[in-house]
């Protein structure tokens, strides 16, 4: 069986990893450097995350390693085989696993479930392929389906590198400056603010002067008041959920 490839190798650190990550995929170069790159390689090599990349065709028995087959009943596309993905499980699975199944039919990855994600020990990813996996892996192995969003993708082995990388941010450590993740789009059920750097005017346009003023209350007034203009404008239905739970409270 081929070796999956690590993104912290096992001997670069002596530190205990604060979220190991298993995914297990039919195309693992989709996600090397991808893993590898900016605060996930970084968190990685630091020790602070365990990420491991596997090969589903691994598990895969026969002289072809057929990972897939014609679904029951008919019908377009090919169905992934319990078989590999069971021995998979077996091979990977631990006492403090969580398994999720990256599908477009599963709860939506939205901050919560992401926070609660990152409290976990140890994640095991299995992303989808074709037409998904057979329903006896969801009905005995999985533990949680979750989708990054009302649309499908070819494989889900994009949405599981979106899901490594939401959680990964609420990791301590992962991140150079924590409090990026208070100013964070959906904290709160609010968007983020206008964001702008040097120089201050470029091409007739110009930085609000409220940012040059040194002054930090009203430049803080100013940010919740463009969180809270972006999220009525732009997005309606979680400035509406915002106010409902505030009357709640």
């Amino acid at each position: 069986m081929a070796q999956p490839f690590f993104i912290q190798p096992p001997t670069a650190t002596n530190r205990s990893s604060a979220l190991k990550i298993d995914l297990l995929t039919l195309f693992p170069g989709m996600v090397r450097g991808f893993l590898e790159e900016s605060i996930l390689g970084r968190a990685a090599r630091a020790g602070i995350l365990e990420l491991r990349v596997h090969n589903l065709r691994d598990w895969a028995g026969g002289k072809h390693q057929v990972t897939d087959d014609r679904p029951f009943g008919g019908g377009a596309g090919m169905v992934l085989k319990p078989e590999p993905v069971f021995a998979a499980f077996e091979d990977l699975r631990g006492a403090e696993t969580s398994a999720i199944y990256l599908a477009p039919d599963g709860e939506p990855l939205k901050t919560p479930l992401v926070k609660e994600l990152a409290r976990e020990k140890h994640l095991l990813l299995l992303s989808g392929h074709y037409e998904g996996v057979d329903q006896r892996v969801r009905d005995c192995l999985i533990d949680r389906e979750i989708s990054i969003g009302d649309y499908v993708l070819t494989n889900g082995t994009l949405a599981a590198a979106v899901l490594v990388d939401a959680v990964a941010r609420h990791i301590p450590g992962v991140l150079g400056e924590e409090k990026s993740l208070t100013q964070d789009s959906y904290e709160g059920n609010v968007l983020s603010f206008p964001q702008y750097t040097r120089p201050a005017e470029f091409r007739g346009m110009k930085v609000p002067d409220v940012l040059l003023s040194g002054d930090h209350g009203a430049i803080e007034r100013w940010r919740q008041e463009m969180r809270a203009r972006r999220t009525r404008e732009i997005r309606p239905d979680l400035h509406k959920e915002r106010t409902n739970d505030e009357r709640d409270c």
